[in-house]
């Protein structure tokens, strides 16, 4: 008769305690039980009539040789017919942005505490030929916030897509860094982008066609910036860069595609206003990236773009750093 080694179970059970081992058989059988039914309440949660079939081999053959001729360009970066919402873009990138999403073709409405935001916003209805609505918002008071998404949601019929570039920034040592201005960052960069993208997310959900989310980021979650102390700013963008992860995950079954941006030194107000009272930024923000240069505003409608038009129907859960070779050549 051949012998058998006795299994890796019943060997490991041998050196314990007989009521250690009807314990521990306890908690397995808890835990099973326990993991049966997550499993169950996971794929409730993520069942959705938005949710593709999954195409066979020979006609994923056929839609991609159809696809890939017919489906130009051009066409895929069109965002007519679709309602974009922008938090933040009363001036600054944030208004290059709605400028942007507006010249392919998307009705855009533009949610920013300013009392008077920027005078491009008046001319952009009238030369683009979309329709456009500014919205006086706060960000970090959720019931503003959701009431402004209802008025949105009356006014256009709906969310499409949205961009939340909300944020403020503060340059000072972290010894120096007080409590109610660190709170007022992470509440206004982390809470207020993803409060946004939620309500985006239900409108889109209650629409039914599916969307896109841009969330903006920066190249301060890749690491520290030259010449500039903002630990508790690279911390909010740094959170917001990873949670497009899980929010990529949790918004695909809904036909929902959520990305980031992360621009590096752009030509805002408040970097101008920094570098005239501190010179030696100014070089730094010139000779540092590897393209030698500021980033302009313009630099990024493209990339925007991109990302909330069928151009990038295949893309989601990830950062577009837009930083000129700064984090590439690490100074």
């Amino acid at each position: 008769m051949a012998l058998q080694a006795p299994g890796l179970r019943s060997l490991r059970h041998s050196f314990l305690p007989q009521g250690l081992t009807t314990q521990m058989r306890g908690i397995h059988q808890a835990y099973n039980a326990q993991d049966k039914h997550v499993q169950i309440a996971r794929r409730r949660r993520f069942s959705s009539s938005t949710t593709k079939k999954i195409p066979t081999i020979s006609e994923a053959i056929r839609e991609d040789a159809q696809t890939y001729k017919s489906h130009s360009v051009r066409d895929m970066m069109s965002l007519g017919n679709r309602t974009t919402v922008i938090t933040g873009a009363g001036r600054g990138i944030g208004l290059a942005m709605a400028r942007g999403v507006a010249e392919l073709g998307s009705d855009i409405a533009i949610l920013d505490a300013l009392e008077r935001p920027h005078d491009d916003i008046l001319t952009l209805e009238n030369e683009l030929g979309v329709r456009v609505k500014y919205y006086r918002t706060d960000v970090t008071k959720f019931d503003n916030l959701e009431n402004t998404f209802n008025e949105v949601k009356n006014d256009f019929g709906g969310v499409d897509n949205c961009i939340t570039c909300a944020g403020i920034v503060i340059d000072k040592p972290f010894l120096e860094h007080e409590w109610e201005e660190s709170a007022r960052i992470l509440t206004t960069n982390v809470m207020g982008s993803l409060f946004t993208a939620q309500l985006a997310a239900k409108a889109m959900r209650e629409k039914g066609k599916g969307g896109n989310i841009a969330l903006i980021a920066s190249s301060a979650a890749y690491g520290p910036t030259p010449s500039r102390c903002m630990a508790v700013y690279s911390a909010s963008k740094g959170a917001i860069k990873t949670a497009v992860h899980s929010l990529a995950i949790e918004l695909a079954p809904y036909g929902i595609r959520v990305n980031s941006i992360s621009p590096g030194f752009m030509s805002t107000e408040m970097v101008f206003e920094t570098a005239l009272k501190k010179p030696e930024l100014w070089s730094t923000i010139s000779e540092t990236p590897l393209l030698k240069r500021i980033g302009y505003s313009g630099d990024l409608k493209g990339v925007v773009g991109f990302l909330l038009s069928d151009a990038s129907a295949y893309t989601t859960g990830i950062d577009i750093l837009v930083d000129g070779g700064l984090n590439c050549g690490r100074y």
